[in-house]
């Protein structure tokens, strides 16, 4: 069995890994961390809880620590970490800090909607690694208060999100100020044609890793669909969540203003929720996800902007409140459960108005979800029924006309 040592990294950070519980590398680890030691370009197609932090993080840090900084006066930004999402950004500065420990280098997160001051006085002291979003990255940069010249390790993640999200242009932005005699890696859960060109553009002669085709990662979780009208969603999920034996929940709802309101009526149902998405303060996200991943909070409601940053072990059920618009949201915000070998739960609601998105899911997973028949949906006295025996396919809410869509022959 390969053990961390037998990746060619050094003492220190074997035992920083051991001290985190990790005996055995992961299968992106294990395939990431020697070339990138050896000094290869890499592009990873992997996604969020495959272990991919540490897989760019521990050669990093080992690059810094036996190539060390000889200059004099304040350290230059030797490894910048380009990311979409501030709570994806905190992560990776977390694990640079728990696999650092002791190494004297020092990391610094970067992101948008809080005060900057705290950013640029430790930008002005000298740090070794930046973790940054393109947005307060380019900000700082303009200001002349961010030095790129000196990068010798980049690492562009969630390269796929940062192009859902808009942020492409200022990836290229990034790019273009950088030095070209540097490491790259790339990691991306899903490689469109655009992400593709743009690995091009900056990855030399890379080392290709795949790790876990995207649409496989879903048969570890136990999937069903609930068919139910759209005014009902909230009755059925109060129902569920109020029958216990859901440890923490994650819910997903396709806008800003839904999960406001979801959490909302949830508290008027007596169930205590808060919202995470790109609307609400840096404070309020923080506070929201230490709750949650403390479990003084069990649940949870995001929209997709704050799925990757999700990284909790403890997720028992995801809910798709709204079906996403694009599937592949679909594979990300399951995979919030069915983490690190344990059992996970996954809830699509689908109403009246998203049987082509359902079937568009089915589609990329290529398999059909279970309909769940256990919750027969009345609106009428907001009490789930158990039919008596399997009845046919159809909508879960009386006169909801969800019909199941019809498939397609394959």
């Amino acid at each position: 069995m390969q053990d961390f040592a037998s990746l060619g990294l050094a003492e220190p950070l074997v035992q920083a890994v051991a001290a985190c519980g990790y005996d055995t590398p992961t299968p992106v680890q294990a395939q990431c961390i020697p070339p990138l030691l050896d000094g290869r370009d890499v592009l990873g197609c992997a996604q969020t809880g495959t272990g991919k932090t540490a897989a760019f993080a521990l050669p990093v840090l080992q690059h810094l620590t036996t190539t060390p900084f000889r200059g004099r006066g304040p350290r230059p930004i030797r490894a910048l970490v380009l990311t979409p999402t501030r709570e994806l950004a905190a992560q990776i500065g977390a694990s640079f800090e728990t696999y650092g420990a002791g190494l004297g280098l020092r990391h610094q997160v970067i992101f948008g909607g809080v005060n900057q001051n705290p950013q640029v006085r430790a930008l002005r002291a000298g740090i070794d690694i930046l973790v940054a979003c393109p947005g307060r990255l380019l900000d700082l940069h303009g200001q002349k208060y961010v030095d790129l010249s000196e990068v010798e390790l980049f690492v562009l993640d969630e390269a796929d999100r940062m192009l859902d999200m808009g942020f492409i242009h200022d990836v290229r932005r990034v790019l273009r100020v950088l030095p070209g005699n540097r490491q790259n890696l790339l990691f991306s859960a899903t490689m469109p044609n655009v992400i593709v060109q743009l690995a091009g553009s900056f990855l030399h002669d890379p080392v290709k890793v795949e790790v876990t085709p995207e649409a496989l990662t879903v048969d570890l979780i136990d999937q069903k669909v609930m068919f139910v009208s759209k005014a009902d969603k909230r009755r059925l999920l109060a129902h569920i969540l109020k029958q216990g034996g859901i440890e923490q929940a994650l819910v997903f709802t396709r806008t800003k203003h839904g999960a406001n309101r979801l959490v909302k009526q949830l508290d008027q149902a007596g169930i205590e929720a808060q919202a995470i998405h790109g609307n609400k303060s840096q404070a309020a996200r923080t506070r929201a996800l230490d709750a949650f991943r403390s479990g003084a909070l069990t649940v949870l409601v995001a929209t997709d902007v704050a799925s990757r940053g999700i990284d909790v072990d403890g997720v028992s059920h995801v809910f798709n409140f709204d079906l996403p618009h694009e599937p592949e949201s679909y594979v990300h915000r399951i995979g919030r459960t069915g983490r690190a070998g344990r059992a996970g739960k996954a809830i699509a609601f689908c109403d009246q108005t998203e049987g082509a998105l359902l079937r568009d899911i089915e589609r990329l997973i290529r398999q059909h979800i279970e309909v769940d028949e256990d919750h027969r949906w009345h609106a009428q006295d907001a009490v789930p029924t158990r039919s008596p025996s399997r009845p046919t396919r159809r909508p879960a809410g009386r006169g909801s006309g969800a019909a199941r869509p019809r498939r397609r022959r394959r």
